[in-house]
Protein backbone atom coordinates (compact mmCIF):
# COMPACT_ATOMS: atom_id res chain seq x y z
CA UNK A 1 0.00 0.00 0.00
CA UNK A 2 1.59 3.49 -0.91
CA UNK A 3 2.44 5.44 2.39
CA UNK A 4 0.29 8.63 2.79
CA UNK A 5 3.05 11.36 2.51
CA UNK A 6 0.49 14.45 3.82
CA UNK A 7 -1.51 12.33 6.70
CA UNK A 8 -4.56 13.17 4.70
CA UNK A 9 -7.06 10.25 5.00
CA UNK A 10 -8.50 9.43 1.91
CA UNK A 11 -11.29 7.15 3.08
CA UNK A 12 -12.97 4.85 -0.01
CA UNK A 13 -16.98 3.75 -0.19
CA UNK A 14 -17.20 -0.17 -0.31
CA UNK A 15 -20.25 -2.14 -0.73
CA UNK A 16 -18.60 -5.29 -1.54
CA UNK A 17 -15.28 -7.11 -0.39
CA UNK A 18 -14.01 -7.75 -3.81
CA UNK A 19 -13.93 -3.30 -3.76
CA UNK A 20 -11.04 -3.77 -0.75
CA UNK A 21 -7.91 -4.60 -3.06
CA UNK A 22 -7.92 -1.51 -4.57
CA UNK A 23 -8.78 0.93 -2.06
CA UNK A 24 -6.09 -0.68 0.07
CA UNK A 25 -3.64 -1.08 -2.86
CA UNK A 26 -4.29 2.37 -4.14
CA UNK A 27 -3.54 3.83 -0.53
CA UNK A 28 -7.01 4.50 1.20
CA UNK A 29 -6.58 5.35 4.68
CA UNK A 30 -10.15 4.04 5.87
CA UNK A 31 -13.03 2.69 4.63
CA UNK A 32 -16.90 3.38 4.51
CA UNK A 33 -19.22 0.47 4.21
CA UNK A 34 -22.57 0.75 3.13
CA UNK A 35 -25.04 -0.48 0.30
CA UNK A 36 -27.05 1.37 -2.17
CA UNK A 37 -30.05 3.31 -1.60
CA UNK A 38 -32.64 4.99 -3.63
CA UNK A 39 -31.06 8.62 -3.07
CA UNK A 40 -28.03 7.26 -0.32
CA UNK A 41 -26.26 4.61 1.23
CA UNK A 42 -27.84 1.98 3.89
CA UNK A 43 -26.83 -0.34 5.87
CA UNK A 44 -25.17 -3.29 5.19
CA UNK A 45 -25.73 -7.12 6.50
CA UNK A 46 -23.28 -8.22 9.03
CA UNK A 47 -22.15 -10.93 6.74
CA UNK A 48 -21.30 -8.40 4.36
CA UNK A 49 -19.35 -6.35 6.72
CA UNK A 50 -17.46 -9.02 8.36
CA UNK A 51 -16.51 -10.45 4.57
CA UNK A 52 -15.13 -6.81 3.91
CA UNK A 53 -12.86 -6.40 7.34
CA UNK A 54 -11.27 -9.62 6.18
CA UNK A 55 -9.93 -8.61 3.18
CA UNK A 56 -8.14 -5.76 4.90
CA UNK A 57 -6.67 -4.15 8.09
CA UNK A 58 -7.50 -0.93 7.08
CA UNK A 59 -10.20 0.64 9.57
CA UNK A 60 -13.73 -0.10 8.35
CA UNK A 61 -16.36 2.67 9.17
CA UNK A 62 -19.82 0.89 8.90
CA UNK A 63 -23.15 3.34 7.82
CA UNK A 64 -26.10 2.72 10.20
CA UNK A 65 -28.97 3.90 8.28
CA UNK A 66 -32.67 1.81 7.78
CA UNK A 67 -34.70 4.38 5.57
CA UNK A 68 -34.37 7.03 3.15
CA UNK A 69 -34.80 10.01 5.49
CA UNK A 70 -32.59 11.82 8.47
CA UNK A 71 -35.11 10.12 10.54
CA UNK A 72 -35.47 7.25 12.81
CA UNK A 73 -38.56 5.50 14.99
CA UNK A 74 -38.14 3.23 18.01
CA UNK A 75 -38.56 0.25 16.84
CA UNK A 76 -35.47 1.16 14.14
CA UNK A 77 -33.70 2.55 16.71
CA UNK A 78 -32.71 -0.57 18.29
CA UNK A 79 -32.52 -2.40 15.33
CA UNK A 80 -29.66 0.32 14.41
CA UNK A 81 -28.28 -0.73 17.71
CA UNK A 82 -27.75 -4.05 17.06
CA UNK A 83 -26.70 -3.78 13.91
CA UNK A 84 -23.88 -1.73 15.28
CA UNK A 85 -22.99 -4.07 17.73
CA UNK A 86 -22.83 -6.92 15.28
CA UNK A 87 -20.96 -4.75 12.67
CA UNK A 88 -17.85 -4.23 15.94
CA UNK A 89 -18.25 -7.86 16.49
CA UNK A 90 -17.30 -8.30 12.83
CA UNK A 91 -14.03 -6.43 13.05
CA UNK A 92 -15.62 -2.82 12.08
CA UNK A 93 -13.58 -0.02 13.97
CA UNK A 94 -16.19 2.83 14.06
CA UNK A 95 -19.85 4.10 12.52
CA UNK A 96 -21.31 6.40 10.52
CA UNK A 97 -24.82 7.85 11.19
CA UNK A 98 -26.59 11.27 10.87
CA UNK A 99 -29.98 12.16 12.13
CA UNK A 100 -32.32 15.60 12.02
CA UNK A 101 -35.12 16.12 13.72
CA UNK A 102 -39.06 17.61 12.88
CA UNK A 103 -37.25 20.95 12.58
CA UNK A 104 -34.40 19.76 10.51
CA UNK A 105 -31.77 20.55 13.45
CA UNK A 106 -29.50 18.27 14.21
CA UNK A 107 -30.74 15.40 16.46
CA UNK A 108 -28.34 15.37 19.38
CA UNK A 109 -30.37 13.45 21.22
CA UNK A 110 -30.73 10.73 19.30
CA UNK A 111 -26.94 10.67 17.90
CA UNK A 112 -26.50 10.45 21.92
CA UNK A 113 -28.59 7.73 23.04
CA UNK A 114 -26.77 5.79 20.00
CA UNK A 115 -23.17 6.62 21.12
CA UNK A 116 -24.30 5.92 24.35
CA UNK A 117 -25.01 1.99 23.80
CA UNK A 118 -21.89 1.93 21.44
CA UNK A 119 -18.90 3.82 24.12
CA UNK A 120 -15.53 4.31 22.76
CA UNK A 121 -16.60 4.04 19.46
CA UNK A 122 -15.46 6.83 16.72
CA UNK A 123 -18.02 7.46 14.40
CA UNK A 124 -19.07 9.98 11.65
CA UNK A 125 -21.63 12.36 11.24
CA UNK A 126 -23.22 11.12 7.61
CA UNK A 127 -24.42 13.83 4.83
CA UNK A 128 -27.31 14.69 6.96
CA UNK A 129 -25.76 18.33 8.01
CA UNK A 130 -26.43 19.37 4.31
CA UNK A 131 -30.20 19.13 5.19
CA UNK A 132 -30.06 20.65 7.67
CA UNK A 133 -31.66 24.22 8.16
CA UNK A 134 -28.31 26.00 8.97
CA UNK A 135 -25.00 24.14 8.48
CA UNK A 136 -23.02 26.44 10.72
CA UNK A 137 -25.19 26.28 13.73
CA UNK A 138 -25.08 22.46 12.94
CA UNK A 139 -22.02 22.40 13.76
CA UNK A 140 -22.03 23.97 16.73
CA UNK A 141 -24.37 21.00 18.04
CA UNK A 142 -22.18 18.83 16.55
CA UNK A 143 -19.03 19.29 18.08
CA UNK A 144 -19.74 18.53 21.72
CA UNK A 145 -20.58 15.45 20.48
CA UNK A 146 -18.36 12.60 21.82
CA UNK A 147 -15.66 10.59 19.51
CA UNK A 148 -16.93 11.89 16.86
CA UNK A 149 -13.62 12.02 13.69
CA UNK A 150 -15.00 13.46 10.80
CA UNK A 151 -18.09 15.09 9.52
CA UNK A 152 -19.29 13.94 5.59
CA UNK A 153 -20.77 16.68 3.76
CA UNK A 154 -20.73 18.31 0.15
CA UNK A 155 -22.44 21.81 1.18
CA UNK A 156 -25.75 20.63 -0.11
CA UNK A 157 -28.04 18.07 -0.51
CA UNK A 158 -27.24 18.19 -4.63
CA UNK A 159 -23.53 17.62 -3.65
CA UNK A 160 -20.45 19.63 -4.10
CA UNK A 161 -21.35 20.83 -7.99
CA UNK A 162 -24.01 22.68 -6.09
CA UNK A 163 -22.68 23.06 -2.23
CA UNK A 164 -18.78 23.33 -2.76
CA UNK A 165 -18.41 27.14 -2.42
CA UNK A 166 -21.13 26.79 0.24
CA UNK A 167 -19.09 24.33 2.07
CA UNK A 168 -15.48 26.32 1.18
CA UNK A 169 -17.39 29.09 3.12
CA UNK A 170 -18.14 27.09 6.08
CA UNK A 171 -14.74 25.84 7.27
CA UNK A 172 -13.37 27.15 10.10
CA UNK A 173 -10.11 26.37 12.03
CA UNK A 174 -11.84 24.83 14.72
CA UNK A 175 -14.18 22.72 12.17
CA UNK A 176 -11.70 22.10 9.43
CA UNK A 177 -10.07 18.62 10.76
CA UNK A 178 -13.54 16.88 10.88
CA UNK A 179 -14.34 18.49 7.73
CA UNK A 180 -15.12 15.41 5.42
CA UNK A 181 -16.06 16.61 1.90
CA UNK A 182 -17.75 13.67 -0.21
CA UNK A 183 -20.57 13.84 -2.83
CA UNK A 184 -19.32 14.75 -6.00
CA UNK A 185 -15.42 15.47 -4.92
CA UNK A 186 -13.57 16.81 -7.75
CA UNK A 187 -9.60 17.10 -8.49
CA UNK A 188 -10.20 21.11 -8.92
CA UNK A 189 -11.64 21.43 -5.39
CA UNK A 190 -8.86 19.72 -3.78
CA UNK A 191 -6.20 22.56 -3.75
CA UNK A 192 -8.42 24.92 -2.26
CA UNK A 193 -10.14 22.22 0.61
CA UNK A 194 -6.93 21.25 1.82
CA UNK A 195 -5.55 24.86 2.06
CA UNK A 196 -8.54 25.12 4.05
CA UNK A 197 -7.02 23.15 6.44
CA UNK A 198 -9.26 19.63 5.40
CA UNK A 199 -7.60 16.40 5.77
CA UNK A 200 -10.11 13.94 4.91
CA UNK A 201 -11.60 13.18 1.86
CA UNK A 202 -14.25 10.88 1.00
CA UNK A 203 -13.93 9.09 -2.29
CA UNK A 204 -16.83 6.56 -4.04
CA UNK A 205 -17.40 6.86 -7.87
CA UNK A 206 -14.27 8.77 -8.26
CA UNK A 207 -12.40 5.78 -8.12
CA UNK A 208 -14.64 3.16 -9.86
CA UNK A 209 -13.56 3.13 -13.51
CA UNK A 210 -16.13 4.95 -16.00
CA UNK A 211 -17.71 6.48 -12.50
CA UNK A 212 -20.10 3.26 -12.05
CA UNK A 213 -21.14 1.74 -9.16
CA UNK A 214 -21.14 -1.63 -11.12
CA UNK A 215 -17.42 -1.13 -11.25
CA UNK A 216 -14.90 -2.49 -8.75
CA UNK A 217 -12.61 0.29 -7.03
CA UNK A 218 -9.44 0.38 -8.89
CA UNK A 219 -6.10 0.63 -7.26
CA UNK A 220 -4.71 2.87 -9.75
CA UNK A 221 -7.46 5.38 -9.43
CA UNK A 222 -7.08 5.64 -5.85
CA UNK A 223 -3.37 5.92 -6.01
CA UNK A 224 -4.06 9.09 -8.44
CA UNK A 225 -5.99 10.52 -6.11
CA UNK A 226 -3.27 9.53 -3.21
CA UNK A 227 -0.38 11.02 -5.61
CA UNK A 228 -2.09 14.36 -6.06
CA UNK A 229 -3.44 14.82 -2.57
CA UNK A 230 -0.06 14.05 -1.00
CA UNK A 231 2.07 16.20 -3.86
CA UNK A 232 -0.84 19.12 -2.98
CA UNK A 233 -0.10 19.17 0.78
CA UNK A 234 3.34 19.01 0.62
CA UNK A 235 3.12 22.28 -1.20
CA UNK A 236 1.11 23.37 1.19
CA UNK A 237 3.90 22.62 3.75
CA UNK A 238 6.34 24.35 1.68
CA UNK A 239 4.06 27.47 1.44
CA UNK A 240 3.95 27.70 5.46
CA UNK A 241 0.02 26.94 4.94
CA UNK A 242 0.40 24.80 7.86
Amino acid sequence: MPEARSGVVLEVAVGDPRDVPGAAEGGAGRLHAAVRGPTCGLSPEPALVSAICRESDLPVFVLLRLNDSWSTTGGEFARLVGLGEDYLACGATGVAFGFLDADLEIDTETCQLLLDRMPNVPWTFHLAIDSSLDPRRSWRRLLPLPRLVAVRTAGSPRGMSAGYDDLLATITPEIAPLVMPGGGLAAEHVPWLLKAGVRQLHLGEQVRPGGSAKAYVDAGYVRSWRSMVDDLADGHLDDGDR
